[in-house]
Formats: C-alpha cells, sequence, structure tokens
C-alpha cells in the first residue's frame, strides 16, 4: 500500500507551530507517511526540518495539489478555509480535512474533535464516511478537558462558566501588544518608584499612561493589561456574544447531545492580562437526584476521565501552586480546583479551571485526529 499523502497548511502560524513543535516532541513525524508543506507566500521554498523528505513548498491555493493529499491538516485560519474548502470539495475532493479554524465546526458533516471526550463521536463518524474533522472553540475544549468525567456520568443539569481568557486566543499580535501595554504602563518618573512617595500619585501615573492617546490599543481597542475587556468576538441577537454562544452550541455538538439531551451552557467571556492560558470560574447545577454524591465521587468521576485532568486540593498552598495560567502555560495539565458544594444546596457545585489555549485549546486535539485519521486511512 502507498503511504498516505499529509499536506501542512499554515504550519508558520501560532497554532500551527505549537502543532509541528508537539508532533516533533510525540515524533509523529516517524511514522509512516508523507509530508507536503504548503505555503501562502513562499511557493518552492524549504519546508521545516522534521526528520523526513519533504519537497518544496507549494502553493497552498493550489487545488490540485491539496487535492492530491489523503489528509489535508490546516492551521492558516477562516478565511483560508472559506476560500480553500468549497473549491476543493467541489472539485470530487475526499479527503480527511482536519482544521483548527471555526469555519466549519456548526456543519452538519463535520465533527468537532476532543478524542479523550468524544472518541466515540469521532469512531462513528469514519465509519459513517464523514470527512471534515474541527478542533473546537479553546474554552469549551478547555472546560470539557477539565469536566468531561461530570458530563460522562450525565450529571450535569446546566453549566455557567464565567471566563478569563489570555491575549493569544486573540492571535500573536494580540500577545504583543498585551507585552507592550505593560511596558507602557510601566514608564513613571523615576522619583515616583521610591516607595516612600504617594502611593496616590504613583497610581495617577499609570492610569494616566493607559489614557494616553499613544498608549498601544490597535488589537485591542482598549487597554487590556492592568484592565480587563468583558467583550470577545462579535454580538448575538439575544445580547451574547459569539463566544458566549459557542459555549452551549459547541459542548452539545462535541458530546453530541441533542434535543432534549442538550446542557444549556452559558456566561460571561472576558479577556484578560494573561499571554496563553484561559481560565474558567464555573458552577454546575447537578441533575435532581444527585444530592447525595460526594465530593469524593465527583473528584474521581473529574480526575479520572483522561489524563491530564487534575483535582487542584482546594487550599491556599495548592491553588498558588498548581491553579493559575503562570504554572499551566506550555503543559497538557488541566487543573481543575477550588472544588465544592455551594451554599446554595447539595446540587451546586463550583470550581475553577485553566488550560493552555495553544495546546487542548487548538492544536492538540488537530496533531491527535492526524494520528486517528493516518491510522483509519492505513486500514481501509
Amino acid at each position: 500500500a502507498m503511504a498516505p499523502k499529509v499536506g501542512f497548511v499554515g504550519w508558520r502560524g501560532m497554532v500551527g507551530s505549537v502543532l509541528v513543535e508537539r508532533m516533533l516532541a510525540e515524533k509523529d513525524f516517524d511514522q509512516e507517511f508523507e509530508a507536503t508543506f504548503f505555503t501562502t507566500s513562499n511557493v518552492g521554498g524549504k519546508g521545516p526540518e522534521v526528520g523526513k523528505e519533504s519537497p518544496p513548498l507549494v502553493d497552498a491555493f493550489s487545488i490540485k495539489d491539496l487535492a492530491a493529499m489523503d489528509i489535508v491538516v490546516s492551521c492558516q485560519g477562516g478565511d483560508y478555509t472559506n476560500e480553500v474548502h468549497p473549491k476543493l470539495r467541489g472539485e470530487g475532493w475526499t479527503g480527511y480535512w482536519l482544521d483548527a479554524a471555526s469555519s466549519l465546526r456548526m456543519k452538519d458533516d463535520a465533527i468537532i474533535i476532543l478524542d479523550p471526550c468524544n472518541q466515540a463521536v469521532i469512531d462513528q463518524g469514519l465509519k459513517d464516511g464523514i470527512k471534515d474533522y474541527i478542533g473546537g472553540n479553546c474554552t469549551v475544549s478547555l472546560m470539557l478537558m477539565g469536566l468531561g468525567g461530570l458530563f460522562e456520568k450525565g450529571w450535569v443539569e446546566w453549566v455557567t462558566s464565567m471566563t478569563y481568557q489570555a491575549a493569544s486566543g486573540a492571535g500573536a499580535a494580540n500577545m504583543r501588544e498585551l507585552v507592550s501595554q505593560m511596558g507602557a504602563i510601566a514608564k513613571v518618573p523615576e522619583e515616583l518608584t521610591n516607595p516612600r512617595t504617594s502611593i496616590l500619585d504613583y497610581d495617577r501615573a499609570i492610569t494616566s499612561n493607559m489614557a494616553s492617546a499613544d498608549f498601544p490599543t490597535a488589537c485591542f481597542g482598549a487597554p487590556l493589561a492592568g484592565s480587563l475587556i468583558p467583550w470577545i468576538d462579535k454580538a448575538m441577537e439575544n445580547g451574547q456574544t459569539k463566544e458566549e454562544y459557542k459555549g452551549m452550541a459547541e459542548a452539545n455538538k462535541i458530546l453530541n447531545l441533542k434535543g432534549d439531551a442538550a446542557v444549556p451552557i452559558d456566561g460571561i467571556c472576558v479577556r484578560i492580562g494573561a499571554m496563553r492560558c484561559h481560565s474558567q470560574a464555573i458552577t454546575i447545577k447537578l441533575k435532581a437526584g444527585c444530592e447525595n454524591i460526594s465530593m469524593d465521587e465527583i473528584e474521581a468521576a473529574i480526575s479520572g476521565h483522561n489524563e491530564w485532568s487534575q483535582v487542584v486540593k482546594n487550599t491556599k498552598e495548592d491553588t498558588l501552586s498548581k491553579l493559575s495560567p503562570a504554572v499551566i502555560s506550555g503543559t497538557l495539565t488541566v487543573p481543575v480546583g477550588r472544588l465544592r458544594k455551594m451554599i446554595m444546596g447539595p446540587l451546586y457545585l463550583t470550581c475553577f479551571t485553566v488550560g493552555d489555549q495553544l495546546l487542548w485549546g487548538a492544536a492538540e486535539p488537530v496533531r491527535r485526529m492526524l494520528n486517528i485519521a493516518l491510522a483509519h486511512v492505513k486500514s481501509t
């Protein structure tokens, strides 16, 4: 049998770079497949060093070249998908399209991939001939990686998630702008840095830095450093933002919960001054009949669901050392802490969870789906 052909698009961008880095770390390129790297800007250039031969870079808009692939992996963004995917399918291409962008997520013939939570849905999709496998919204994926065990047990009546979302979710330029803002904030007259001078004068200097006309806000449209922005994505008719709408729509699609089985999920999505980890403060209403489920059972369901979710003891010490963007950044761990029943009653559970937006939030589900798709292609 011929080695499957895999085309990579958008491998130089932020999510794509993380994907390639992870594939190298897990030795995914050592598997039997032919890698072709596509480009939107450097046709004929040299592809990345991945320990396997690859041809010179190919035009990412060439439908003919894309159509020669068994699997295309795109981290090139939604505009690219919207332009190229319909043309490629229109030419009769029946390969697997794996994508980190949101464009195709909610299509009936696409599956949102998060295999530790929906392996059975993915397997069924492969059996049914579904060809589009799309990474989910970062916040949704991270919530399900942390709390998948509670959904799997069928204990969840509804969820509200208040988010603390990182700059990386908005893009590379936004991450740079956040740090530029931090630098601009810190520029205060030398005499005010003396701890004996008035803190109110110091604070006024900071506030005036943030209000100044040359404070860098081109990407975010407002100060993020030393502040926050309680609005992500565009407005929906019902007062939600699109990011807030995705919570319920995508989580239920991932878990294949339809109609009356769908779990209501809503909350406020907030951008904060973290670089690449999203956090969420979550309230869960458990279903009637779950009153007597003990915290031990709840913790076991969470930590036993997958190898990355990790219950953090509800102490100050463990919270500070294990439950923050600073600690989790660049790791695959999804800690769930501050877990307790609320004073509203035995059916109300609260917790706080953190996860890396670029790993489980973006690149990792796509990396794992590539391995699943490769195994499937080789077995058929």
